[in-house]
C-alpha cells in the first residue's frame, strides 16, 4: 500500500492524546467495608468492571477512529500491475480491406468495428490511426470522426508489416499499445513476427457469420481467331453453392451476353466469343456475400502489327519470315554490316540470331532497348566469342553461358504452365516428335527453363523484367545443328515471344501490384499522359522511352474500372483496373494468435487499460471506517453500562 500524501502520517501522533486521557481516568477505587452489606459489595465489583470494560471499548474504538480518519486524508492507494505502462502511446491498426465487407452478427465487419470506435474510444485519449490507405498521427476521436465514419474499403489487401514499419518509425521513449482489428483473412505466421515484441498488442478478430462466396478469379485471351477473340473467364467457389448465378460480359456497359454458370467443382471456366475489335468492358456475376469481387475489368486493343528485325546472315532467319507474316508483323532482316542502329529504338522485338561477333555499339544499343521496354530472342552461334555475349547477358540480368558440348541431345521436357504456351497445348501431350541439337553451350540461369533437354540440362529459359523479356537458347537451330525448325513448337514459340501483350493482348492491372505499363506515343517535354474516367482521375508516375512512355499506378486508382489514357484530350488507349481477389476466400484457416492478446471488442480494450493502469484509490474504504468507528462508540456508550 502507497500514500499520495505520506506527510499526514505524522498526525497519528495525536493517537497519544486518548491514551493519556484514558489513563488519566482510570484512578483506583478506595476500599471501605461495612457490615450486612455484602449484597452492595458484589454489586460495587460488578459496576467496576463493567465501567472498566465500557471505558477499553471506547478507547479502542476512539483510536481507530482516529488512525482511519488521519490514513484517509493521507490517501492511501496500491499501485496499478501496469503503472510503467500508464505512459504509452496507443495505435490503432484497422483493417479496411475488402474482406471486412463480410456481415457478422450485426452487418458489415468494417462498419460495426468503425461504430465500436466511435463509441467506446474515450474523448480524452490521443492515439494514431493506420488503415490500408489512410494514417492519422497523433489524434483524437473527436478530431477524426467524419474522416472514420466515411471511410471506404480499400483496394490495398491487408499489410500488416507495413502498418508496423509506420508504428517502429515513430521514435519515442515510451512504449506502444498497439491494437490490431482484422478478420485476419490473407494473414500469414511470417507477418505476425513484424510485430516488436515490446509492443502491448491486442488482436479484435471479427468473424463472417457467411463464408460462402463466388468471385471473377482472372478473365484471359483463351485464342484468338480471324474475325474474333475467345475470351475465357475464371470463376472460383468457396463454400457450398447449389444455385446456379447469372453471369454476364458487358462492352462499353452494353450487354453482349448472358448465361447461367452451375458450379459443380469449386473453379471453373466460361468461354465468351467477342468481335475482333476494341473491347472496353467487364465480366459481372451476382452472389449474396462479398461484393467487390463480382466484377472484373478488362479493356482489348484492337491489334497494331508488332515491329520485328533479325540481325544475322539472311540465309539463317529465312525461317522467320514464315511466321512473322504481313498480316500481324512488320518483320525485316539485317546483317550486322547493313545495320543501321537508328532503327533499333523503333522495333518491339530484335531476334540475334547466331552472331559471331558483338560489336560494342551493338551491345549498348541492345541494352537500352532492352530496358525501353523491348522484347530480345538471343540465338548464340557455334562460333560466338563467349567472353563478349556473357557481357551482353550480364548486364541484361542473371544469366551466362558456359562451355560447348559436342553431343547430341534430345529436347524433350516443356513447361507447359510457362506464358509461351498459354493456350498452345489443350491437354497432356503424347507420342510428341521432340527436336534435338547437336551442339550446344550450357547455360547457367536463376530462371526455370522453358524448354529443357533430356539429361534436365536447359535449352530455352528466359529473363523477365517488369516492362520487357529476354528469351535465351542454348545451341544455334540452323538446320545444319538442329531440326528445332521442324517442330510443330517453332511457330507458337517465336510467335508469343515477340508479342507484346500490353500493346496488342488483353489488359487487367490489379491495383497495387505497380507493375510498368508502356504505352506508345509520342510527348512532348512538357505533355503528361493523365488517366481518368467519369468518376475518377490521376496523373500516374511517367518516363518517356522515345516512341513510348513507361507508366506506373502505385496505388491507383483508387476505384476498380474502366478507365482511358489520355493525351490533353485526345485518347491513347484503353486501360482497366481490378481490386486485388487475395481476399475472397472467406473460408481461409484462422491464423492462430497465440501469444497476444485476443479481446471481442475496442471496449474490453480500454476497461482492461482503465483497471490495470489505474491506482486502487482505498481512501473512500478508510472514512467509511471512520464513520463505523463513530457509530460503534455511540453505541457503546448508550448500551454499555
Amino acid at each position: 500500500m502507497q500514500f499520495k500524501h505520506p506527510e499526514v502520517l505524522y498526525f497519528l501522533f495525536v493517537l497519544v492524546f486518548p491514551i493519556l486521557v484514558h489513563l488519566f481516568q482510570l484512578r483506583r477505587f478506595k476500599n471501605e467495608y461495612f457490615t450486612n452489606v455484602q449484597f452492595l459489595k458484589e454489586l460495587s465489583i460488578q459496576t467496576r468492571k463493567s465501567s472498566k470494560i465500557k471505558k477499553w471499548l471506547l478507547l479502542i474504538t476512539r483510536l481507530l477512529l482516529l488512525a482511519a480518519l488521519i490514513t484517509a486524508f493521507a490517501q492511501p492507494f496500491f499501485k496499478a500491475k501496469e503503472s510503467k505502462n500508464s505512459s504509452n502511446e496507443m495505435y490503432i491498426v484497422l483493417d479496411n480491406s475488402y474482406s471486412m465487407q463480410a456481415k457478422g452478427n450485426k452487418g458489415e465487419l468494417l462498419k460495426r468495428a468503425i461504430q465500436d470506435l466511435l463509441e467506446n474510444t474515450p474523448e480524452n485519449q490521443t492515439f494514431s490511426l493506420i488503415t490500408n490507405n489512410e494514417t492519422y498521427w497523433n489524434t483524437d476521436i473527436k478530431s477524426i470522426q467524419k474522416e472514420i465514419q466515411n471511410s471506404n474499403y480499400s483496394a490495398l489487401p491487408f499489410q500488416l508489416e507495413s502498418a508496423m514499419a509506420k508504428i517502429k518509425s515513430r521514435k519515442s521513449a515510451n512504449n506502444k499499445d498497439v491494437i490490431i482489428i482484422t478478420d485476419a483473412i490473407g494473414l500469414k505466421p511470417n507477418q505476425l513476427k513484424s510485430i516488436d515484441k515490446n509492443f502491448n498488442t491486442y488482436f479484435i478478430n471479427p468473424e463472417a457469420e457467411q463464408k460462402n462466396n463466388i468471385a471473377i478469379d482472372s478473365v484471359y485471351m483463351n485464342q484468338t481467331l480471324n474475325n474474333f477473340y475467345e475470351i475465357g473467364v475464371n470463376l472460383k467457389s468457396f463454400g457450398e453453392q447449389e444455385n446456379a448465378i447469372p453471369i454476364g460480359l458487358y462492352n462499353y456497359n452494353k450487354l453482349l451476353a448472358r448465361t447461367l454458370v452451375k458450379f459443380e467443382k469449386p473453379e471453373i471456366s466460361i468461354k465468351f466469343t467477342i468481335p475482333k475489335k476494341d473491347f472496353n468492358g467487364y465480366v459481372s456475376i451476382s452472389d449474396a456475400s462479398l461484393k467487390y469481387d463480382n466484377i472484373f475489368y478488362f479493356s482489348i486493343t484492337k491489334p497494331e502489327k508488332t515491329n520485328v528485325i533479325s540481325i544475322g546472315k539472311t540465309e539463317k532467319s529465312r525461317f522467320l519470315n514464315r511466321i512473322y507474316t504481313s498480316e500481324e508483323f512488320n518483320y525485316s532482316n539485317s546483317t550486322l554490316e547493313t545495320l543501321d542502329y537508328n532503327t533499333l529504338e523503333k522495333q518491339d522485338a530484335i531476334v540475334l540470331n547466331e552472331l559471331e561477333n558483338l560489336p560494342q555499339a551493338l551491345v549498348t544499343n541492345i541494352k537500352s532497348f532492352v530496358e525501353k521496354g523491348g522484347i530480345l530472342v538471343f540465338i548464340p552461334s557455334t562460333e560466338s566469342k563467349i567472353g563478349e555475349t556473357n557481357r551482353l547477358l550480364g548486364s541484361l540480368g542473371q544469366i551466362q553461358y558456359g562451355k560447348n558440348q559436342n553431343t547430341t541431345k534430345l529436347i524433350s521436357k516443356i513447361a507447359l504452365q510457362h506464358p509461351l504456351f498459354q493456350s498452345v497445348f489443350e491437354k497432356k501431350i503424347d507420342n510428341f516428335q521432340y527436336p534435338n541439337t547437336k551442339q550446344n553451350f550450357q547455360i547457367n540461369a536463376a530462371n526455370p527453363p522453358i524448354l529443357s533437354y533430356d539429361d534436365q540440362s536447359c535449352f530455352l529459359t528466359s529473363i523477365q523484367n517488369p516492362v520487357s523479356s529476354v528469351y535465351v537458347f542454348a545451341a544455334p537451330i540452323n538446320k545444319m545443328n538442329s531440326n528445332f525448325q521442324n517442330s510443330p513448337l517453332i511457330v507458337p514459340i517465336f510467335y508469343n515471344m515477340v508479342q507484346n501483350n500490353q500493346k496488342t493482348g488483353l489488359n487487367a492491372i490489379t491495383i497495387g501490384e505497380n507493375q510498368p505499363f508502356l504505352v506508345t506515343t509520342n510527348l512532348s517535354k512538357d505533355e503528361i499522359l493523365e488517366v481518368k474516367n467519369e468518376n475518377d482521375k490521376f496523373i500516374p508516375t511517367q518516363q518517356i522511352f522515345n516512341n513510348k512512355v513507361k507508366l506506373q499506378f502505385n496505388d491507383y486508382p483508387i476505384f476498380a474500372g474502366n478507365f482511358g489514357i489520355y493525351k490533353k484530350d485526345e485518347i491513347v488507349r484503353n486501360i482497366s483496373f481490378n481490386y486485388n481477389r487475395s481476399e475472397s476466400d472467406l473460408e481461409e484457416p484462422q491464423i492462430q494468435l497465440s501469444g497476444f492478446k485476443v479481446v471481442k471488442s475496442i471496449e474490453t480494450v480500454f476497461n482492461n487499460l482503465l483497471s490495470d493502469r489505474s491506482n486502487n484509490e482505498i481512501w473512500k474504504i478508510f472514512v467509511i471506517l471512520t464513520l463505523l468507528f463513530l457509530f460503534l462508540e455511540v453505541l457503546i456508550q448508550k448500551l454499555v453500562k
